[in-house]
């Protein structure tokens, strides 16, 4: 996780609106070195998050620069970056680029997550964190 101009991209790959997020943010057409990064494996990225005290059942994580941006901060981060063409990314771009409205929509989008992968029976990360 040492390329500082790379954007490295943690998030649950058996989650259907995490995955949906990610690709509707077309991040890789809009800054182009992104790695993206399912923390259900043992990615040198995931376990570099994870050892850092972040739960990633809580939270994405975006490393960039040496920061990580996490949950509702990695979400407006990725937002505030993204040039995504069709309507949707458009919408969740606007709406998740504001830090306020991050802060209203991330829980409610934590809640979904969590429905969603009980229904799908899927079970949560096993990582710890904080």
């Amino acid at each position: 996780m040492e390329d500082k101009d790379r954007i490295i991209v943690v998030y649950d790959g058996e989650c259907p609106f995490c995955v949906n997020y990610v690709a509707l943010m077309n991040l890789r057409n809009a800054v182009g070195n992104v790695m993206l990064v399912d923390a259900r494996t043992e990615a040198q990225a995931v376990k570099a998050v994870v050892s850092q005290g972040y739960d990633l059942n809580e939270g994405m994580a975006v490393v960039y620069g040496g920061s990580v941006y996490y949950g509702e901060d990695a979400v407006t981060f990725i937002s505030s970056l993204t040039n995504s063409r069709n309507w949707a990314g458009r919408l969740l771009s606007k709406l998740l680029s504001s830090p306020e409205r991050a802060a209203v929509l991330y829980p409610i989008m934590k809640l979904g997550r969590r429905v969603t992968l009980k229904v799908l029976g899927k079970p949560l990360l096993n990582h710890g964190g904080r």
